[in-house]
């Protein structure tokens, strides 16, 4: 039995070509893409710890070796750092290597996200995990993941995050039919579709880039065939869990109303850099009258 288990490990695959951003992700990982002075990457694992998840574990694949490198000690420019006195910087270099034990998995074929999760079972083993997309950054001062821990640890099932979005843009997302739970801030999900059609979608709810799952999922993502885009969907197995009964069975919902950004739409990008510039306290500011006449 998993259900009260405290969830510990966290999945981040990040093996995808990143193909909306080339040129820039030729010859680098598209998570790599600095948001102000950090990578994208970074700040899903620092929401990851910041949840309390203390096992990180990343899914790769080839040309990914920078991911590593990032978050790994540099001696040398730390070294470089400490003559010149510019404490601020290494700070800032050390705090990435120190988040915390971070493993690594490699895909080996882009499979999918469904088969992405699967590469993580034998370091998962039998208890519940989150997953969390590198496209998705969760402003800092939201507990989304949290919140969906709690729930996970509640129902004993698996829990995905919503938003709400416009209905024209429902294709581009799995998208979920939901009941309301009386006296619940969290709601049951009936059946899930990955990009439906246009106008065929049972809701405007879209699943973004965050799950926690219970471990039975490992089980259905095996027996999962490619589906949308010829690849193993997580949303189909996650379809067959809200279907099934049991223990691990049922799938449920944490509708998400704070910032998000997503970070592999080059539009969400630039507003992504935009936002977290304007808020750093050492050029907010100086920023924000700069586009104000711009705007004008």
């Amino acid at each position: 039995m998993t259900m009260g288990k405290p969830i510990t490990k966290a999945v981040i695959p990040a093996a995808g070509l990143g193909t909306r951003f080339l040129p820039a992700t030729k010859a680098m990982p598209k998570e790599m893409l600095p948001v102000v002075d950090r990578p994208a990457i970074q700040y899903v694992v620092e929401e990851a710890v910041k949840s309390g998840l203390t096992d990180l574990l990343m899914i790769t694949g080839r040309n990914k070796r920078s991911l590593e490198d990032h978050f790994d000690r540099e001696p040398g420019l730390e070294r470089a750092l400490e003559l010149k006195g510019d404490k601020d910087r290494l700070d800032a270099v050390q705090h990435a290597s120190q988040l915390g034990p971070i493993h690594y998995v490699r895909q080996g074929e882009a499979k999918g996200l469904g088969h992405a999760v699967l590469c993580a079972r034998q370091h998962v083993g039998n208890e519940p995990f989150a997953v969390l997309l590198g496209d998705d950054l969760i402003d800092e001062s939201e507990n989304l993941l949290t919140t969906m821990m709690e729930v996970q640890q509640k129902t004993g099932g698996s829990v995905i995050a919503l938003i709400e979005v416009d209905p024209s843009q429902t294709s581009a997302y799995g998208c979920a039919d939901i009941t309301a739970i009386e006296g619940e801030d969290y709601v049951r999900v009936n059946s899930l579709v990955e990009k439906p059609a246009a106008g065929t979608a049972p809701s405007n709810l879209a699943v973004i880039g965050r799950y926690v799952l219970h471990p039975r999922v490992f089980g259905v993502l095996e027996e999962t065939g490619p589906g949308s885009g010829g690849e193993i969907q997580l949303t189909d197995a996650l379809q067959t869990l809200a279907a099934s009964d049991g223990e691990g069975s049922g799938v449920y919902g944490v509708v998400f109303k704070g910032r998000r950004y997503d970070t592999g739409d080059k539009l969400s990008y630039l507003k992504a850099v935009i936002t977290l510039a304007s808020e750093r306290v050492e050029f907010g500011e100086d920023l924000k009258t700069w586009m104000k006449g711009f705007v004008s």
